[in-house]
């Protein structure tokens, strides 16, 4: 019996369940650790003191969230552009795989510690370098995911459209294409929860404002509720953005669900 495809995201909601359940017991835990054992709340704030926090500094999180949301969606897009020109190079052009992929694989194995200051120091303090660490993190997974759906298309699908006279470019658009979107939408799951962290970190590095500005500042005021809580905000943040890429997906391919059985 087929499904509808409109029941997917309650069915994902429903799968969902047991790690909102298992998050909810680990805080509970946290909590009644954090009363029983008296321990101070510089060293461990218990969750309600977090949320405490969150709630009195709303309009400090808030303003530094936005920042730190340009940067991971500005730098995000820049990133989805270079991957998705990339792969098309790679793709009609196979030689470059051999030239640009060794190259592509030592970027990823610098240290993002190390490499940060250095940007920060070259492009200051404003939008840009958030935006270059951020597309530097991202840009990989999805290159790869790309050119490896590319490569799933099956020759026989190839095979016909080329005996009936379609052009490179028209195989591309109609096989190879569609054949990389389930491999492209898991690397952009991938990336967009690096994204987040590089953005933070870029601005943990230096910048003038966004999350990791608020946990630098509460790292040096010693208070580690606030410093949670921005990390709070900094996860949720990360969810929502890897629910929109997943219902994103959903909307894209959600003819490969219309005739799944349940």
């Amino acid at each position: 019996m087929a499904r509808s495809p409109s029941g997917m995201p309650a069915v994902r909601l429903l799968q969902s369940l047991p790690a909102i359940l298992s998050v909810a017991a680990a805080l509970a835990v946290w909590e009644i650790y954090v009363r029983l054992s008296g321990i101070s709340a510089l060293v461990l704030p218990a969750p309600s003191r977090v949320a405490d926090q969150i709630v009195v500094n709303r309009d400090l999180l808030w303003a530094n969230t936005l920042p730190t949301l340009q940067a991971t969606l500005t730098g995000f897009a820049f990133s989805l552009t270079v991957a998705f020109v990339l792969s098309l190079l790679i793709d009609f052009m196979p030689r470059l795989r051999r030239a640009l992929f060794p190259v592509f694989v030592i970027s990823q194995t610098l240290p993002l510690v190390a490499i940060a200051p250095l940007v920060v120091l070259w492009f200051g303090f404003g939008l840009t370098p958030k935006i270059l660490l951020v597309a530097l993190v991202t840009f990989f997974p999805m290159l790869v995911a790309l050119v490896d759906g590319y490569d799933s298309t099956e020759p026989e699908i190839e095979a016909l459209l080329g005996s009936m006279g379609a052009s490179r470019l028209s195989i591309f658009r109609r096989a190879r294409f569609p054949s990389a979107m389930p491999y492209f939408f898991a690397g952009l799951r991938i990336s967009i929860t690096y994204a987040v962290v590089a953005a933070i970190f870029a601005e943990y590095v230096g910048a003038r404002a966004g999350l990791g500005i608020v946990i630098l500042n509460a790292k040096n005021s010693f208070r580690p509720d606030l410093m949670l809580a921005a990390v709070v905000i900094s996860s949720v943040l990360t969810l929502a953005l890897f629910g929109a890429t997943a219902l994103l997906q959903w909307f894209v391919l959600r003819w490969r669900h219309a005739g799944t059985s349940p």
